[in-house]
Protein backbone atom coordinates (compact mmCIF):
# COMPACT_ATOMS: atom_id res chain seq x y z
CA UNK A 1 0.00 0.00 0.00
CA UNK A 2 1.38 3.19 -0.82
CA UNK A 3 0.73 5.94 2.19
CA UNK A 4 2.09 9.04 0.81
CA UNK A 5 -1.52 10.53 0.65
CA UNK A 6 -2.59 9.14 3.86
CA UNK A 7 0.75 10.45 5.06
CA UNK A 8 -0.56 13.83 3.61
CA UNK A 9 -4.21 14.29 4.91
CA UNK A 10 -5.33 11.66 7.44
CA UNK A 11 -3.38 13.46 10.45
CA UNK A 12 -5.14 16.31 10.12
CA UNK A 13 -8.14 14.83 10.04
CA UNK A 14 -7.80 13.32 12.97
CA UNK A 15 -6.57 16.15 14.81
CA UNK A 16 -9.40 18.08 14.10
CA UNK A 17 -11.30 14.90 15.62
CA UNK A 18 -8.91 14.49 18.76
CA UNK A 19 -9.96 18.37 19.80
CA UNK A 20 -13.38 16.63 20.86
CA UNK A 21 -12.32 13.71 22.19
CA UNK A 22 -12.29 13.63 26.18
CA UNK A 23 -12.42 9.81 27.04
CA UNK A 24 -9.70 9.71 29.44
CA UNK A 25 -9.83 12.16 32.01
CA UNK A 26 -11.07 15.48 29.37
CA UNK A 27 -8.20 13.98 27.56
CA UNK A 28 -7.82 11.92 24.13
CA UNK A 29 -8.54 8.45 24.81
CA UNK A 30 -5.14 7.50 22.69
CA UNK A 31 -3.51 9.02 26.23
CA UNK A 32 -4.32 6.21 28.37
CA UNK A 33 -2.77 3.41 25.45
CA UNK A 34 0.73 6.02 25.71
CA UNK A 35 0.47 6.51 29.48
CA UNK A 36 0.62 2.53 30.42
CA UNK A 37 2.84 2.13 27.59
CA UNK A 38 5.41 4.46 28.93
CA UNK A 39 4.75 3.01 32.19
CA UNK A 40 5.41 -0.62 31.46
CA UNK A 41 8.71 0.47 29.42
CA UNK A 42 10.01 2.40 32.49
CA UNK A 43 9.08 -0.36 35.00
CA UNK A 44 11.39 -2.39 32.36
CA UNK A 45 13.96 0.23 32.19
CA UNK A 46 14.49 0.76 35.95
CA UNK A 47 13.78 -2.63 37.47
CA UNK A 48 17.07 -3.73 35.28
CA UNK A 49 18.53 -0.39 36.02
CA UNK A 50 18.58 -1.16 39.44
CA UNK A 51 19.63 -4.59 39.67
CA UNK A 52 22.62 -3.90 36.90
CA UNK A 53 25.55 -2.98 38.58
CA UNK A 54 25.12 -5.29 41.62
CA UNK A 55 24.26 -7.76 39.41
CA UNK A 56 27.63 -7.49 37.67
CA UNK A 57 29.57 -7.11 40.46
CA UNK A 58 27.69 -10.22 42.59
CA UNK A 59 30.08 -12.81 42.98
CA UNK A 60 30.04 -15.85 40.62
CA UNK A 61 28.73 -17.80 43.80
CA UNK A 62 25.94 -15.46 44.74
CA UNK A 63 25.01 -15.67 40.88
CA UNK A 64 26.54 -12.46 40.09
CA UNK A 65 29.27 -11.57 37.19
CA UNK A 66 32.03 -11.12 39.45
CA UNK A 67 33.10 -8.30 37.76
CA UNK A 68 35.20 -5.43 39.73
CA UNK A 69 34.15 -2.10 39.67
CA UNK A 70 36.08 -0.52 37.09
CA UNK A 71 34.53 -2.88 34.67
CA UNK A 72 31.21 -2.75 35.86
CA UNK A 73 30.63 1.01 35.91
CA UNK A 74 32.26 0.92 32.43
CA UNK A 75 29.70 -1.20 30.72
CA UNK A 76 27.21 0.25 32.75
CA UNK A 77 27.72 3.62 31.34
CA UNK A 78 28.15 3.17 28.21
CA UNK A 79 24.59 1.10 28.66
CA UNK A 80 23.02 3.93 30.29
CA UNK A 81 24.69 6.83 27.69
CA UNK A 82 23.68 4.63 24.78
CA UNK A 83 20.26 4.46 25.70
CA UNK A 84 19.74 7.99 24.99
CA UNK A 85 21.75 8.38 22.02
CA UNK A 86 19.94 5.92 20.15
CA UNK A 87 16.63 8.04 20.20
CA UNK A 88 18.12 9.97 18.12
CA UNK A 89 18.70 7.40 15.13
CA UNK A 90 15.10 6.06 16.90
CA UNK A 91 13.55 8.97 15.29
CA UNK A 92 14.98 9.12 12.55
CA UNK A 93 13.90 5.71 11.36
CA UNK A 94 10.28 6.48 12.86
CA UNK A 95 10.76 9.32 10.26
CA UNK A 96 11.92 7.65 7.36
CA UNK A 97 10.89 4.35 7.16
CA UNK A 98 7.95 2.84 9.84
CA UNK A 99 6.54 5.86 11.64
CA UNK A 100 6.03 6.31 15.03
CA UNK A 101 3.25 4.01 16.00
CA UNK A 102 5.30 0.85 14.70
CA UNK A 103 9.12 1.84 15.91
CA UNK A 104 6.97 2.13 19.46
CA UNK A 105 5.77 -1.66 18.65
CA UNK A 106 9.09 -2.84 17.41
CA UNK A 107 11.04 -1.01 19.89
CA UNK A 108 8.71 -2.90 23.07
CA UNK A 109 9.69 -6.03 20.98
CA UNK A 110 13.04 -5.73 21.19
CA UNK A 111 12.88 -4.66 24.66
CA UNK A 112 11.05 -7.67 26.07
CA UNK A 113 13.70 -9.97 24.06
CA UNK A 114 16.52 -7.72 25.84
CA UNK A 115 15.36 -8.73 29.24
CA UNK A 116 14.19 -12.47 28.81
CA UNK A 117 17.90 -12.87 27.27
CA UNK A 118 19.10 -11.46 30.79
CA UNK A 119 16.90 -13.49 32.64
CA UNK A 120 19.42 -16.21 31.28
CA UNK A 121 22.66 -17.05 32.73
CA UNK A 122 24.65 -16.95 30.03
CA UNK A 123 27.52 -14.05 29.49
CA UNK A 124 27.31 -13.33 25.94
CA UNK A 125 23.22 -13.59 26.08
CA UNK A 126 23.53 -10.81 29.36
CA UNK A 127 25.44 -8.79 26.43
CA UNK A 128 23.04 -9.29 24.12
CA UNK A 129 19.94 -8.24 25.98
CA UNK A 130 21.74 -5.08 27.00
CA UNK A 131 22.03 -4.65 22.63
CA UNK A 132 18.56 -5.48 22.63
CA UNK A 133 17.27 -3.04 25.18
CA UNK A 134 19.26 -0.39 23.97
CA UNK A 135 18.05 -0.27 20.26
CA UNK A 136 14.61 -0.88 21.43
CA UNK A 137 14.41 2.20 23.62
CA UNK A 138 15.86 4.34 21.41
CA UNK A 139 12.99 3.04 18.89
CA UNK A 140 10.19 3.10 21.61
CA UNK A 141 11.64 6.34 24.10
CA UNK A 142 11.54 9.47 21.76
CA UNK A 143 8.66 8.15 19.00
CA UNK A 144 6.22 7.13 22.17
CA UNK A 145 6.32 11.16 23.30
CA UNK A 146 5.71 12.48 19.63
CA UNK A 147 2.51 10.30 19.44
CA UNK A 148 1.22 12.08 22.35
CA UNK A 149 1.44 15.43 20.62
CA UNK A 150 -0.06 14.58 17.97
CA UNK A 151 -3.08 13.60 19.57
CA UNK A 152 -3.77 17.28 19.81
CA UNK A 153 -4.18 19.71 17.32
CA UNK A 154 -2.13 22.81 17.29
CA UNK A 155 -4.33 25.06 18.77
CA UNK A 156 -5.42 22.05 21.83
CA UNK A 157 -4.84 24.02 25.11
CA UNK A 158 -4.69 20.57 26.56
CA UNK A 159 -1.62 19.68 25.13
CA UNK A 160 0.51 20.48 28.14
CA UNK A 161 -1.57 18.67 30.49
CA UNK A 162 -1.79 15.80 28.34
CA UNK A 163 2.28 15.95 28.57
CA UNK A 164 2.05 16.10 32.23
CA UNK A 165 -0.25 13.41 32.50
CA UNK A 166 1.78 10.81 30.68
CA UNK A 167 4.78 12.41 32.57
CA UNK A 168 3.30 10.26 35.59
CA UNK A 169 3.19 7.18 33.36
CA UNK A 170 7.27 7.60 33.69
CA UNK A 171 7.15 7.94 37.41
CA UNK A 172 4.48 5.21 38.17
CA UNK A 173 6.72 2.85 36.49
CA UNK A 174 9.86 3.86 38.10
CA UNK A 175 8.25 4.00 41.50
CA UNK A 176 7.38 0.48 41.41
CA UNK A 177 9.72 -1.07 39.35
CA UNK A 178 12.77 -1.72 41.92
CA UNK A 179 10.25 -2.54 44.24
CA UNK A 180 8.86 -5.61 42.39
CA UNK A 181 12.24 -6.39 40.77
CA UNK A 182 15.02 -5.28 43.01
CA UNK A 183 13.21 -7.88 45.67
CA UNK A 184 12.77 -10.63 42.97
CA UNK A 185 16.54 -10.31 41.73
CA UNK A 186 17.88 -9.65 45.74
CA UNK A 187 15.95 -12.04 47.25
CA UNK A 188 14.92 -14.66 44.90
CA UNK A 189 17.26 -14.84 41.49
CA UNK A 190 19.06 -11.87 39.41
CA UNK A 191 17.32 -13.62 36.35
CA UNK A 192 13.95 -13.62 37.89
CA UNK A 193 14.09 -9.74 38.26
CA UNK A 194 15.25 -9.61 34.91
CA UNK A 195 12.57 -11.42 33.80
CA UNK A 196 10.10 -9.18 35.39
CA UNK A 197 11.28 -6.64 33.65
CA UNK A 198 10.79 -8.89 30.60
CA UNK A 199 6.90 -9.23 31.33
CA UNK A 200 6.22 -5.70 32.70
CA UNK A 201 7.25 -4.73 28.93
CA UNK A 202 5.03 -7.44 27.24
CA UNK A 203 2.02 -6.18 29.38
CA UNK A 204 2.85 -2.63 27.98
CA UNK A 205 3.14 -4.19 24.32
CA UNK A 206 -0.80 -5.82 24.88
CA UNK A 207 -2.64 -3.24 25.96
CA UNK A 208 -0.97 -1.13 23.27
CA UNK A 209 -1.49 -3.40 20.66
CA UNK A 210 -5.33 -3.72 21.84
CA UNK A 211 -5.27 -0.04 22.56
CA UNK A 212 -3.74 1.43 19.04
CA UNK A 213 -6.71 1.67 17.44
CA UNK A 214 -7.54 4.61 19.64
CA UNK A 215 -4.55 6.71 18.85
CA UNK A 216 -6.02 7.27 14.97
CA UNK A 217 -3.51 8.35 12.50
CA UNK A 218 -1.11 10.10 15.23
CA UNK A 219 2.06 8.73 14.33
CA UNK A 220 0.59 6.13 11.89
CA UNK A 221 2.96 7.11 8.82
CA UNK A 222 6.45 8.38 8.31
CA UNK A 223 7.01 11.40 8.00
CA UNK A 224 7.15 12.23 4.34
CA UNK A 225 5.27 14.70 2.48
CA UNK A 226 6.84 14.29 -1.03
CA UNK A 227 5.81 12.31 -4.47
CA UNK A 228 5.75 8.08 -3.68
CA UNK A 229 8.62 8.01 -5.86
CA UNK A 230 10.39 10.61 -3.13
CA UNK A 231 9.51 8.19 -0.25
CA UNK A 232 10.34 5.23 -1.98
CA UNK A 233 14.22 6.71 -2.39
CA UNK A 234 13.78 7.74 1.07
CA UNK A 235 13.21 4.42 2.38
CA UNK A 236 15.70 2.84 0.50
CA UNK A 237 18.59 4.96 1.67
CA UNK A 238 16.93 4.91 5.76
CA UNK A 239 17.50 0.79 4.99
CA UNK A 240 20.66 0.68 3.74
CA UNK A 241 22.23 2.94 6.37
CA UNK A 242 20.22 0.93 9.09
CA UNK A 243 21.52 -2.23 7.63
CA UNK A 244 24.97 -1.33 7.11
CA UNK A 245 25.24 0.43 10.50
CA UNK A 246 23.51 -3.44 11.75
CA UNK A 247 25.73 -5.61 10.04
CA UNK A 248 28.67 -3.61 11.39
CA UNK A 249 27.73 -4.42 14.93
CA UNK A 250 26.72 -7.98 14.26
CA UNK A 251 30.40 -8.66 12.77
CA UNK A 252 31.99 -6.90 15.67
CA UNK A 253 29.80 -8.64 18.12
CA UNK A 254 30.66 -12.21 16.57
CA UNK A 255 34.57 -11.54 16.22
CA UNK A 256 34.78 -10.18 20.19
CA UNK A 257 32.75 -13.36 21.04
CA UNK A 258 34.78 -15.59 18.94
CA UNK A 259 38.04 -14.67 20.04
CA UNK A 260 38.78 -13.06 16.49
CA UNK A 261 38.60 -9.50 17.43
CA UNK A 262 39.91 -9.35 21.15
CA UNK A 263 37.55 -6.53 22.03
CA UNK A 264 37.08 -6.05 25.87
CA UNK A 265 33.94 -4.21 27.55
CA UNK A 266 36.03 -1.79 28.66
CA UNK A 267 37.30 -0.99 25.57
CA UNK A 268 34.27 -0.76 24.14
CA UNK A 269 33.67 1.70 26.26
CA UNK A 270 36.20 3.91 26.58
CA UNK A 271 35.54 3.73 22.66
CA UNK A 272 32.04 5.41 23.22
CA UNK A 273 33.47 8.03 25.64
CA UNK A 274 36.14 9.13 22.93
CA UNK A 275 33.00 8.85 20.48
CA UNK A 276 30.32 11.49 22.69
CA UNK A 277 33.90 13.75 23.46
CA UNK A 278 34.24 13.91 19.77
CA UNK A 279 30.62 14.24 18.51
CA UNK A 280 30.27 16.94 21.44
CA UNK A 281 33.44 18.96 20.10
CA UNK A 282 32.55 18.46 16.66
CA UNK A 283 28.96 19.86 16.98
CA UNK A 284 29.64 22.72 19.02
CA UNK A 285 32.91 23.48 16.80
CA UNK A 286 30.44 23.81 13.94
CA UNK A 287 28.07 25.81 15.86
CA UNK A 288 30.17 28.60 17.03
CA UNK A 289 32.58 28.88 13.63
CA UNK A 290 29.74 28.88 11.30
CA UNK A 291 29.43 32.21 9.51
CA UNK A 292 25.57 31.95 9.47
CA UNK A 293 24.31 33.58 12.59
CA UNK A 294 23.28 36.67 13.40
CA UNK A 295 24.64 38.53 16.61
CA UNK A 296 21.62 37.74 18.33
CA UNK A 297 21.41 34.15 17.95
CA UNK A 298 25.50 34.02 18.28
CA UNK A 299 24.80 35.04 21.39
CA UNK A 300 22.04 32.52 22.48
CA UNK A 301 24.23 30.25 21.27
CA UNK A 302 27.13 30.93 23.40
CA UNK A 303 24.39 30.13 26.63
CA UNK A 304 23.35 26.88 25.12
CA UNK A 305 26.66 25.95 25.11
CA UNK A 306 27.12 26.62 28.97
CA UNK A 307 23.18 24.91 29.77
CA UNK A 308 24.89 22.09 27.79
CA UNK A 309 27.26 21.87 30.14
CA UNK A 310 25.70 22.42 32.84
CA UNK A 311 22.75 19.48 32.18
CA UNK A 312 26.01 17.72 31.59
CA UNK A 313 27.69 17.95 34.75
CA UNK A 314 24.52 17.21 36.46
CA UNK A 315 23.44 13.97 34.89
CA UNK A 316 27.07 12.76 35.87
CA UNK A 317 26.17 13.52 39.46
CA UNK A 318 22.29 12.52 39.42
CA UNK A 319 22.37 9.24 37.62
CA UNK A 320 24.99 8.05 39.78
CA UNK A 321 21.74 6.66 41.64
CA UNK A 322 22.25 3.58 39.93
CA UNK A 323 25.91 3.32 40.34
CA UNK A 324 27.77 4.70 43.27
CA UNK A 325 24.65 5.14 45.15
CA UNK A 326 23.49 1.99 44.52
CA UNK A 327 26.78 0.54 45.84
CA UNK A 328 26.92 2.41 48.64
CA UNK A 329 23.34 1.59 49.64
CA UNK A 330 24.03 -2.18 48.98
CA UNK A 331 27.60 -2.08 50.56
CA UNK A 332 27.17 0.56 53.36
CA UNK A 333 24.05 1.11 54.80
CA UNK A 334 21.59 -0.62 57.36
CA UNK A 335 18.81 -1.31 55.13
CA UNK A 336 16.30 -2.20 57.81
CA UNK A 337 13.26 -0.34 58.92
CA UNK A 338 11.44 -1.39 62.13
CA UNK A 339 12.88 -4.94 62.34
CA UNK A 340 12.50 -5.69 58.50
CA UNK A 341 15.54 -5.68 56.04
CA UNK A 342 14.81 -4.86 52.74
CA UNK A 343 16.44 -4.94 49.18
CA UNK A 344 18.86 -2.14 48.84
CA UNK A 345 17.36 -1.55 45.21
CA UNK A 346 14.59 -0.33 47.08
CA UNK A 347 15.84 3.14 47.17
CA UNK A 348 16.06 3.29 43.58
CA UNK A 349 11.82 3.92 44.32
CA UNK A 350 12.54 7.35 46.11
CA UNK A 351 13.12 9.70 43.22
CA UNK A 352 10.12 9.13 41.46
CA UNK A 353 8.08 9.10 44.98
CA UNK A 354 9.54 12.65 45.34
CA UNK A 355 8.88 13.97 42.12
CA UNK A 356 5.33 12.82 42.12
CA UNK A 357 5.37 14.40 45.35
CA UNK A 358 7.44 17.60 44.80
CA UNK A 359 6.55 18.29 41.29
CA UNK A 360 3.68 20.44 42.07
CA UNK A 361 4.92 22.15 44.54
CA UNK A 362 7.58 23.61 42.18
CA UNK A 363 4.79 24.24 40.05
CA UNK A 364 3.01 26.21 41.85
CA UNK A 365 6.24 28.06 43.01
CA UNK A 366 7.20 29.12 39.72
CA UNK A 367 4.23 30.55 39.43
CA UNK A 368 4.18 32.01 42.65
CA UNK A 369 7.02 34.17 41.57
CA UNK A 370 6.45 35.03 37.93
CA UNK A 371 3.42 37.27 39.76
CA UNK A 372 5.47 38.52 41.82
CA UNK A 373 8.00 39.55 39.28
CA UNK A 374 11.22 37.32 40.69
CA UNK A 375 11.06 33.79 38.61
CA UNK A 376 14.47 32.99 38.36
CA UNK A 377 15.69 32.90 34.64
CA UNK A 378 17.10 29.32 32.85
CA UNK A 379 20.86 29.68 34.04
CA UNK A 380 19.91 30.49 37.56
CA UNK A 381 17.73 27.53 38.08
CA UNK A 382 20.26 25.68 36.66
CA UNK A 383 22.58 26.49 38.63
CA UNK A 384 20.52 25.83 41.41
CA UNK A 385 20.17 22.34 40.31
CA UNK A 386 23.61 21.38 40.27
CA UNK A 387 24.35 22.79 44.18
CA UNK A 388 21.53 20.95 44.87
CA UNK A 389 23.02 17.56 43.72
CA UNK A 390 26.24 18.54 44.88
CA UNK A 391 24.89 19.00 48.69
CA UNK A 392 23.42 15.92 47.87
CA UNK A 393 26.70 14.46 47.78
CA UNK A 394 28.28 16.31 50.30
CA UNK A 395 25.65 15.54 53.02
CA UNK A 396 27.06 12.12 52.05
CA UNK A 397 30.82 12.90 53.25
CA UNK A 398 29.53 12.66 56.81
CA UNK A 399 27.84 8.80 56.22
CA UNK A 400 31.05 7.91 54.13
CA UNK A 401 33.06 8.80 56.93
CA UNK A 402 31.18 6.29 59.26
CA UNK A 403 30.93 3.50 56.32
CA UNK A 404 35.14 4.26 56.22
CA UNK A 405 34.82 3.01 59.68
CA UNK A 406 33.17 -0.05 59.35
CA UNK A 407 29.64 1.38 60.31
CA UNK A 408 26.73 0.76 58.60
CA UNK A 409 24.51 3.99 58.31
CA UNK A 410 21.10 4.95 58.53
CA UNK A 411 19.06 4.73 55.54
CA UNK A 412 18.05 8.80 56.47
CA UNK A 413 21.28 9.09 55.17
CA UNK A 414 20.60 8.16 51.64
CA UNK A 415 16.69 9.42 51.92
CA UNK A 416 17.80 12.95 52.43
CA UNK A 417 20.45 12.69 49.27
CA UNK A 418 17.50 11.40 47.16
CA UNK A 419 15.14 14.12 48.60
CA UNK A 420 17.67 16.81 47.44
CA UNK A 421 18.60 15.48 43.88
CA UNK A 422 14.94 15.28 43.54
CA UNK A 423 14.35 18.86 44.05
CA UNK A 424 18.22 19.50 41.74
CA UNK A 425 16.00 17.75 39.03
CA UNK A 426 12.84 19.48 39.30
CA UNK A 427 14.99 23.01 39.12
CA UNK A 428 16.84 22.08 36.22
CA UNK A 429 15.26 19.04 34.03
CA UNK A 430 11.76 20.65 33.37
CA UNK A 431 13.39 24.15 31.71
CA UNK A 432 15.89 22.05 30.07
CA UNK A 433 13.71 21.36 26.82
CA UNK A 434 11.88 24.78 27.51
CA UNK A 435 14.82 26.81 27.15
CA UNK A 436 16.58 25.01 24.33
CA UNK A 437 13.29 25.19 22.79
CA UNK A 438 13.66 29.00 23.36
CA UNK A 439 17.11 29.74 22.49
CA UNK A 440 17.91 27.62 19.37
CA UNK A 441 17.58 29.82 15.69
CA UNK A 442 14.72 28.30 14.32
CA UNK A 443 16.32 26.70 11.48
CA UNK A 444 18.18 24.08 13.71
CA UNK A 445 15.37 24.19 16.53
CA UNK A 446 15.42 20.20 16.01
CA UNK A 447 19.15 18.96 15.92
CA UNK A 448 19.36 21.47 19.25
CA UNK A 449 16.74 19.39 20.74
CA UNK A 450 19.08 16.23 19.71
CA UNK A 451 21.67 18.08 21.89
CA UNK A 452 19.78 18.57 25.14
CA UNK A 453 19.56 14.39 24.64
CA UNK A 454 23.32 14.43 23.91
CA UNK A 455 23.76 15.98 27.38
CA UNK A 456 21.84 13.31 29.21
CA UNK A 457 23.84 10.59 27.34
CA UNK A 458 27.54 12.53 28.13
CA UNK A 459 26.05 12.50 31.81
CA UNK A 460 24.97 8.71 32.11
CA UNK A 461 28.39 7.48 30.63
CA UNK A 462 30.18 9.88 33.00
CA UNK A 463 28.31 8.83 35.76
CA UNK A 464 28.72 5.24 35.28
CA UNK A 465 32.27 5.74 35.04
CA UNK A 466 32.93 7.13 38.67
CA UNK A 467 31.74 4.12 39.77
CA UNK A 468 34.97 2.87 38.87
CA UNK A 469 36.73 5.18 41.77
CA UNK A 470 34.57 3.09 44.09
CA UNK A 471 37.32 1.32 45.55
CA UNK A 472 40.12 3.33 44.08
CA UNK A 473 39.28 5.91 46.41
CA UNK A 474 38.09 6.27 50.12
CA UNK A 475 34.12 7.38 50.10
CA UNK A 476 35.02 10.51 51.66
CA UNK A 477 37.09 11.46 49.07
CA UNK A 478 34.70 10.41 46.05
CA UNK A 479 31.81 11.90 47.54
CA UNK A 480 33.78 15.22 48.65
CA UNK A 481 34.89 15.84 44.90
CA UNK A 482 31.74 14.87 43.15
CA UNK A 483 29.86 17.10 45.87
CA UNK A 484 32.82 20.12 45.22
CA UNK A 485 32.40 19.93 41.52
CA UNK A 486 28.53 20.26 41.91
CA UNK A 487 28.23 22.84 44.43
CA UNK A 488 31.46 24.97 42.46
CA UNK A 489 29.55 24.68 38.83
CA UNK A 490 26.31 25.84 40.70
CA UNK A 491 27.54 28.47 42.37
CA UNK A 492 29.70 29.97 39.35
CA UNK A 493 27.08 29.56 37.21
CA UNK A 494 24.44 31.36 39.63
CA UNK A 495 27.08 34.34 39.63
CA UNK A 496 26.95 34.76 35.90
CA UNK A 497 23.31 34.38 35.46
CA UNK A 498 22.36 38.06 35.22
CA UNK A 499 24.52 38.77 32.57
CA UNK A 500 23.37 35.45 30.28
CA UNK A 501 19.66 36.48 30.91
CA UNK A 502 20.31 39.67 28.97
CA UNK A 503 22.34 37.06 26.29
CA UNK A 504 18.82 35.01 26.29
CA UNK A 505 16.99 38.29 25.94
CA UNK A 506 18.60 39.50 22.80
CA UNK A 507 16.54 40.24 19.69
CA UNK A 508 13.31 40.15 22.27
Amino acid sequence: MNPSTAAVRRPVEHEQAAAYDTAFFGHPRGLSTLFFTEMWERFSYYGMRALLILFMTAAPAAGGLGFDTATAGAIYGLYTSMVYMTTLPGGWIADRLIGPQRAVLYGGLLIAAGQFSLALPSLSMFYLGLFLIVVGTGLLKGNVSVIVGRLYSAEDARRDAGYSIFYMGINVGALLAPLVCGYLGQRIDWHLGFAAGGVGMVLGLIQYTLGRKYLGDAGRYPASLGTPEALARQRRSAFLWTSAVLGAIVVIGVGAYSGVLPITATQVADAAGYFLLGLTVAFFGWLYLSSGWTPDERKQLYVIGVLFLAAALFWSQFEQAGSTLNLFADRNTNNSVLGYEFPSTWYQSLNSLFIIGLAPVFAWLWVWLARRGAEPSSPAKFGTGLMLVGAGFALLVGGAVLAERGIMVSPMWLVLVYFLHTCGELALSPVGLSAMSKLAPVRIGGLIMGVWFLASAVGNYIGGRLAALYEAMTLPSLFGSVAAFGVAAGVLLLLFARPMRRLTDAGR
